[in-house]
């Protein structure tokens, strides 16, 4: 019998997120709202034998959207939520690294290969990182070029680039080195 990933949507400085979550804890952050933001949320839910049910899990739901805002306005510099990981055992060792990066802080992803003890997986880095079911939470954000460019981020760079100034790793004003 399939698990039910209850979901909502809440607004942000970076726009509508679409927030869903398990018995378990947060499982999805799909930046956007709409037709798009459930099509992907489906296609997610498909991939691991899962049925989404609008509203299903909302004291979960609402304990993200809570956290989420205190970190959108500054008051929040790590999360204390329950996760519910759906990767491969690669994809979630990438993931529990980047939980380790600090607030305001970045690393490349040869350090996030280095740091698993897969130094030469720098690809399959981004590839993790590109398939983090959790943004913001699980920072991919924190990820960046050897170069120190802003490279690679789902949600596009410049969310990538708001969710950096917001840390302070980036100046209020200006551009992003590289990007």
């Amino acid at each position: 019998m399939a698990g039910y990933v209850g979901y909502g949507v809440m607004e942000s400085p970076i726009g509508s997120l679409l927030i869903a979550s398990t018995e378990q804890g947060l499982c999805f952050i799909e930046f956007g709202t709409g037709d798009a933001a459930l099509l992907s949320l489906e296609r997610w839910c498909k991939r691991w034998g899962l049925k989404r049910k609008e509203g299903a899990h909302s004291d979960c739901n609402r304990q993200v959207i809570r956290q989420l805002k205190q970190y959108f306005d500054g008051s929040r510099q790590t999360f204390d939520l329950p996760l519910d990981l759906y990767g491969t055992p690669f994809q979630k060792k990438v993931w529990s690294e980047l939980l380790n990066i600090p607030y305001g802080e970045v690393r490349s992803y040869k350090d996030v290969a280095l740091a698993i003890g897969a130094a030469r997986a720098v690809r399959a880095i981004g590839g993790a990182n590109n398939q983090n079911p959790i943004p913001v939470v699980i920072p991919c954000h924190r990820v960046i070029g050897s170069n120190g460019a802003l490279v690679g981020y789902g949600g596009g760079l410049s969310i990538k680039e708001s969710l950096l100034r917001l840390e302070g790793y980036l100046p209020q004003n200006g551009t992003a080195a590289g990007a």
